[in-house]
């Protein structure tokens, strides 16, 4: 069951996430899973609790709850929710946000935020995390993202409008709550078909916010990449190689 939460605040943030609002199951269904090894890096042993921001259909939680850990999951969209109920029960679902979870204070030893924290207000949402956290617990920021260093990929990605690739080296935000940031980095591959490619890019901000005739277009010329220029069947799977970025910092 979602319980109940804080709204959405205004501004850019919230106009690009609201393309996430509605459509869990087909974000669910095509939107890559993380290695276990992410996980294994960002939670500290003698872990209980985790709290996964911004948790959305429940990707990464369903890598904190492998790992034996009491996990609930706050997402501002109930549709995402949903689906993430659906396929982790043993997570408590909260509407909210990173920066107003509307949870109690020092509540958790490890709090993930996979894929989202680009939508949040880095700063106010240091903050609040740090409030649930307990002392010297663990911030972990996660991000999968195409390994544009193979040059097929490289391509795809510009087609797609695959969003922001990140270098290795870089540091995301974080508030003064937090010290010694660092980062790691996990390379692999997803088995995909072409249909799942093009799937794949109707979950995209990019195609979700954009009018009928630019969704025409990105699909026309995925489908020409795919099915002319490197000569792959519809039916045919491909290794899809990617990058995981995962950063841990401790509350100061």
């Amino acid at each position: 069951m979602v319980r109940g939460g804080p709204k959405l605040g205004h501004g850019r943030r919230r106009e690009l996430g609201q393309s996430f609002q509605d459509g869990g199951k087909h974000y669910q269904r095509v939107r890559p899973g993380y290695p276990a090894e992410a996980a294994e890096w960002l939670v500290p042993a003698g872990a209980r609790d985790a709290l996964d921001a911004g948790a959305g259909t429940g990707k990464f939680t369903e890598l904190l709850l492998a790992r034996g850990l009491a996990v609930t999951a706050v997402d501002p969209s109930a549709d995402m929710l949903d689906q993430l109920m659906a396929h982790y029960p043993d997570a408590t679902a909260v509407l909210g946000t990173a920066e107003a979870t509307g949870l109690p204070a020092a509540s958790f030893d490890v709090v993930t935020v996979a894929q989202a924290w680009h939508w949040c207000d880095p700063l106010a949402a240091s903050t609040e995390l740090a409030r649930v956290l307990r002392p010297h617990g663990i911030l972990g920021l996660v991000w999968n993202q195409l390994d544009t260093s193979v040059p097929w990929v490289h391509r795809l990605s510009r087609i797609m409008h695959a969003g922001d690739v990140y270098k290795p080296d870089h540091r995301p935000l974080v508030g003064t709550e937090f010290v010694q940031l660092e980062g790691h980095v996990t390379h692999w591959q997803d088995v995909v078909g072409t249909n799942d490619l093009i799937e794949l890019t109707k979950s995209r901000s990019y195609y979700l916010r954009a009018g009928e005739a630019t969704r025409a277009k990105v699909l026309a010329n995925l489908d020409w990449y795919l099915h002319e220029h490197l000569g792959h069947s519809e039916d045919e799977d491909l290794d899809l190689p990617y990058l995981t970025l995962s950063w841990r910092a401790v509350k100061a």
